[in-house]
């Protein structure tokens, strides 16, 4: 047993070791291949800048507005985003009470079959029956999704019937019409705009008589005067979303379907409707259905004869088939094979109960994105911790997604965000890129920089700042103030300098930091004492004169306090590094541990003269770390 167990340690000792060594060469072959594009870019933004972030925002809107007035890639997007939400929301409207689909479906068909009574087309008499049907029921709106193109040689007396029922009806009854391509717009069938069906002008004093369109229409003169429109407008990618309530031409708008019901049920010119209608699709609810056998024969046929038909006095009734294989199909967010005899209910349900999304201006996305896209750009411009804006850009974003899922979930609006918000976040994603580049630079992270190596670089200084604050400010105004201050050493560093910023110490929002966010520790490496001394000199003069450049200085009465120590980490006394590791670890020590300081300036000591030339740190004569 014993021996079984030493077998196994040894086993998983040799697994360990595999897995540390193959782990190794990994992370050593993709550092060469993160250094191989890295430090270029970082060459790059130290020639560039922060005038990257103005250039970024700059093209973003650029691109917005050539959006805008082309492709509008940022609506197809939205589209998709739609389509995912309305069927996902945990709640839905409740089916309108006032519309009404009859359907002629299978069932409808197959009785009249077997009746002997023939299949589909059905006669115009049997249509006519059906109308009378739903007269007599005492629905207050008919919309007729079937074309009568063409009167009926079979059957005249049904289109004498049909044709004195849209007389009778002064409206009430609405036939289909369809809006031919404007190719035929020149053919001798094309009548002026105005003299449309139900044209209606869409400004004041419209040119008459409009031009020319080529419709097809209802074979009654009554029929015609009291058609609808019952063409549909997909998306690019083919998915139906908005029903067209009107086709425009010129001045004239020429109503569609709904909108005549929806202009009759309410009173309302139908100038006053909007151009299209955004319905408020339902995955798990249908609107009110019955069959067209059932009210044909007054009886039930296709329904069981538990259940009532639903109710039809001062209802508004669409008529259309659903049967298989007549191909009246249309793909919308909820269903791909949604019958048209339901959309156009489901527009008039719209219309007639209010219950359409609303949408605001299709330029809304846009300025929303270019606002989003100035404000992230400034805010990285001006050098704010990335870990603040990472916090303020997640939760923007979450609150205008929670806003908008629940604005169409409870409040039937569609605030159109979601591209918006992708858009901003790849401008996000760049800019915070760009960011990790420059502060990669500035902490000295060897994927954008040369490692130290003690051997080419003997000598550093390290140069501990310290923010000190008036002793009359509160809590809250110091921290603004030295907010204030590191945002500044920050975006000089990022800039690009000589030194090395020393981060990461002690842990964001750890019980420590409050206490240690005042001090900075910046180093600089040389071949020689002279060399290191030069670099920190230059750029803690520039740092000096970068606090005091701003109408508000933070270093005009020695504010920022510093204390410098000179190391030589590398004498050539051993071969092994253990002696320049404590060297370092020692003069890192001295730097934060010396109460000696000098406020920040060039009349300073190691700003003028050459103090540290022999070894000597301008807060402590002895710092020099043999």
């Amino acid at each position: 047993m014993a021996r079984r167990k030493r077998r196994s340690r040894t086993l998983l000792g040799v697994i360990d070791a595999a897995m540390a060594t193959l782990a190794q060469r990994f992370i050593d072959t993709w550092g060469r291949l993160e250094r191989g594009y890295k430090r270029p870019l970082a060459w790059l933004a130290l020639r560039v800048k922060f005038v990257f972030y103005p250039l970024l925002a700059l093209g973003a809107v650029a691109w917005l507005v050539y959006d805008w007035t082309g492709a509008r890639s940022l609506d197809a997007a939205e589209n998709a985003v739609f389509d995912k939400v309305i069927k996902s929301r945990p709640i839905e409207p409740q089916p309108s009470k006032r519309v009404v689909k009859i359907e002629i479906d299978d069932c409808s068909i197959e009785h009249f079959v077997r009746k002997g009574e023939g299949g589909w087309p059905w006669s115009r008499q049997r249509h006519a029956d059906l109308l009378d049907a739903l007269d007599r029921a005492g629905v207050k709106a008919v919309g007729y999704d079937v074309m009568f193109a063409d009167a009926s040689p079979d059957d005249p007396g049904g289109d004498m019937t049909l044709e004195a029922m849209a007389e009778g009806g002064a409206g009430r009854f609405v036939f289909g019409a369809s809006r031919l391509h404007s190719d035929y717009d020149v053919s001798e069938g094309a009548i002026p705009a105005s003299q449309a069906p139900g044209a209606f002008a869409l400004k004041r004093n419209p040119a008459k008589p409009g031009p020319k369109v080529a419709l097809l229409l209802p074979f009654g003169e009554q029929m015609r005067a009291h058609a609808g429109l019952v063409d549909v407008t997909r998306g690019v990618d083919g998915m139906l979303r908005d029903m067209p309530l009107r086709e425009t031409a010129g001045d004239w708008g020429i109503p569609s379907l709904a909108l005549r019901l929806a202009a009759y049920d309410s009173g309302r010119p139908m100038a006053s409707y909007p151009a299209s209608v955004r319905i408020n699709w339902r995955s798990d609810s249908r609107l009110a259905f019955a069959s067209a056998a059932d009210l044909i024969e007054d009886k039930p046929i296709c329904r069981d004869a538990k259940r009532a038909l639903p109710p039809l006095e001062n209802a508004i009734a669409v008529v259309g088939y659903t049967a298989s294989g007549l191909n009246d199909t249309k793909p919308t967010p909820v269903d791909l094979e949604m019958p048209g005899v339901e959309l156009h209910a489901e527009a008039v349900a719209a219309l007639v109960d209010g219950s359409a999304i609303w949408l605001p201006p299709a330029s809304l996305k846009y300025i929303l994105a270019a606002i989003l896209v100035v404000l992230t750009a400034f805010a990285f411009w001006r050098g704010e911790p990335a870990s603040d804006i990472d916090s303020i850009f997640v939760a923007t974003n979450l609150l205008l997604l929670v806003l908008a899922y629940a604005g169409l979930t409870f409040f039937g609006a569609f605030f159109d965000i979601y591209a918006s918000i992708g858009f901003v976040s790849l401008c996000f994603g760049l800019c915070r890129t760009y960011a990790a580049i420059q502060r990669g630079r500035a902490v000295g992270n060897e994927d954008f920089l040369p490692r130290f190596e003690p051997d080419k670089h003997r000598w550093l200084v390290f140069a501990r700042l310290r923010f000190a604050t008036y002793p009359s400010l509160d809590d809250r105004a110091a921290a603004r103030r030295r907010r204030e201050y590191r945002r500044r050493l920050r975006r000089f560093l990022y800039a690009g300098s000589d030194a090395v910023m020393l981060e990461g110490v002690v842990e964001r929002k750890s019980w420590l930091h409050e206490t240690l966010d005042d001090l900075m520790v910046l180093v600089w490496k040389g071949a020689t004492r002279e060399e290191a001394t030069a670099r920190a000199r230059h750029d803690l003069g520039r740092w000096h004169d970068h606090l005091n450049a701003h109408d508000d200085r933070l270093d005009d009465d020695g504010t920022v306090k510093v204390c410098m120590v000179a190391s030589e980490v590398d004498d050539d006394l051993d071969d092994s590094d253990r002696g320049e590791r404590l060297r370092l670890r020692e003069a890192l020590g001295n730097a934060l541990d010396r109460q000696q300081e000098w406020p920040l300036s060039r009349e300073n000591p190691f700003m003028q003269s050459d103090a540290l030339q022999a070894g000597v740190a301008a807060c402590n004569p002895d710092s020099h770390i043999d």
